[in-house]
């Protein structure tokens, strides 16, 4: 056992960069976080928010394509509130929602992040064999927004300590 340990140890040296632990760490963080608002909200779909913290990170963790993806989620998360108000068949509603939300995704200049955006409007607008109930997607649209708040909050915190261990290191 203690040899597969060493090995495991040493494999993860080679093969996995800091910046790529700074990924993971961000990743677990806010999984676990969005995770305990989904076990103290369960009569609330929280898991949208698992899936819309894990999708703002990104491995070469620029602070920039957070706050994109941030804004993508919630772009996508409205258009997808807005659209849901419209009495037509869903996969019309979703065709739509593709169409304006990388519209509105360019004008925005977030070309780098829309699927974060689609991703977030059809977490909105997908219908799980429910009625076609308003609450329904305004419960999501929380949840996306619970996930970009969660991830927000460990961006800026992270931010915080690379911006502190930098002024350390120069003393």
């Amino acid at each position: 056992m203690s040899n597969f340990i060493k090995q495991f140890s040493r494999f993860l040296r080679l093969r996995v960069s800091v910046s790529e632990w700074i990924y993971l760490i961000k990743c677990v963080i806010g999984a676990a976080i969005c995770y305990l608002f989904y076990i103290f909200l369960p009569q609330y779909p929280v898991y949208w928010a698992l899936i819309s913290v894990v999708i703002v990170f990104s491995p070469d963790n620029s602070n920039k394509l957070a706050y994109d993806r941030i804004k993508s989620n919630l772009l996508g998360a409205s258009i997808g509130m807005l659209l849901f108000l419209i009495p037509i068949p869903n996969i019309l509603l979703i065709c739509f929602g593709v169409a304006l939300t990388i519209l509105v995704g360019i004008a925005l200049k977030l070309d780098n992040t829309l699927r974060s955006a689609l991703a977030a409007m059809v977490i909105v607008l997908i219908e799980e064999n429910q009625a076609h109930d308003w609450l329904i997607p305004i419960e999501r649209v929380i949840c996306v927004c619970i996930g970009c708040f969660v991830a927000l909050i460990i961006t800026f915190v992270f931010s915080k300590f690379k911006t502190y261990g930098q002024t350390y290191l120069k003393h």
